[in-house]
């Protein structure tokens, strides 16, 4: 992921979130005693396609989608222990990723940094330069890809390993890129002492027409390097998890923003780490939706 945001003191998060566009939408009672949380190292909280619009009343598909980003905020400042991050994984931006969509996105997603660290990534509704322009104060930007940033962190129970699969933006498909998947071999031949977790936008799809283009050599490096247990994605909008004939759990994050499909929920994930697997949860906008608040319980494989 290109942005890594740290998490905000108490002092930064109240002078900010004063000038901050989202402060009326992200109210001050809503993070009541946010500050004297004790923090879950093992959990992590999951965003995916947010779609935000310079236009914070822009509706898509009936949605408005800075509302639906403010009401995971608050149920997330809600939640009885911080999270050790927060991970929003890709197509932040409404459609073309313009400078006003981060600007309008920055505000709403501003209290999410007095949680936890915040890392962003990119999809295929980005555009990488705006974004990357958008947080310069803040941002630690990791070249570790040139032009792919991509990026690693450890937790106690898992190395984690974000990728950058924007390829065009406003164009479906994405693509790691020859340069990103050394890279990925690399970092994880040298990490084997936890199992691994790798987040990207895109899905494997072996046509490469909707998903990553590159997803037969992706594919190869998640099943043949044993210490991979997970990938996590979204571009989809729909939640499901499934596991790939390797053992792999393949995980699709639900949208924040608006769905493709009718029924389907949209908010944001729990994940819970354990030592030999997770505990994951979906937190559905819908509290009367029937998959909202299910704990699924995933082992890792051998």
């Amino acid at each position: 992921m290109p942005v890594t945001l740290p998490q905000l003191s108490r002092r930064a998060f109240l002078k900010r979130a004063a000038l901050a566009a989202a402060a009326g939408a992200l109210t001050p009672p809503s993070f009541a005693g946010l500050f004297g949380k004790a923090r879950d190292k093992h959990t992590f909280a999951f965003f995916s396609d947010t779609h935000v619009a310079a236009n914070a009343k822009l509706n898509h598909s009936g949605i408005n989608m800075a509302d639906n980003l403010a009401a995971c905020a608050r149920e997330l400042a809600a939640w009885p222990a911080r999270p050790a991050a927060v991970l929003v994984n890709g197509d932040l931006a409404f459609n073309s990723g313009l400078p006003a969509d981060y600007a309008t996105f920055g505000g709403f997603i501003e209290p999410v940094r007095a949680l936890a660290p915040l890392h962003l990534s990119l999809g295929n509704h980005d555009e990488r330069e705006n974004f990357w322009h958008a947080f310069p104060q803040d941002a630690t930007t990791l070249k570790s890809v040139p032009q792919k940033q991509a990026s690693v962190f450890s937790s106690d129970r898992a190395n984690w390993f974000l990728l950058d699969s924007l390829e065009v933006t406003a164009q479906t498909p994405g693509e790691l890129g020859p340069a990103q998947l050394d890279w990925l071999a690399r970092e994880l031949a040298a990490r084997t002492e936890k199992p691994a977790i790798v987040v990207g936008h895109h899905p494997l799809d072996v046509s490469g027409l909707l998903g990553l283009k590159d997803s037969a050599a992706l594919e190869e490096l998640l099943t043949r390097n044993r210490q991979v247990k997970a990938f996590i994605f979204g571009h989809t909008h729909n939640w499901e998890i499934t596991r790939h004939s390797s053992g792999v759990h393949l995980i699709n994050l639900p949208p924040t923003g608006y769905v493709f499909k009718a029924g389907r929920p949209s908010g944001w994930v729990r994940l819970t780490l354990a030592r030999d697997g997770m505990e994951i949860e979906l937190r559905s906008l819908d509290a009367k939706h029937r998959e909202h608040a299910q704990v699924k319980k995933l082992l890792w494989r051998t």
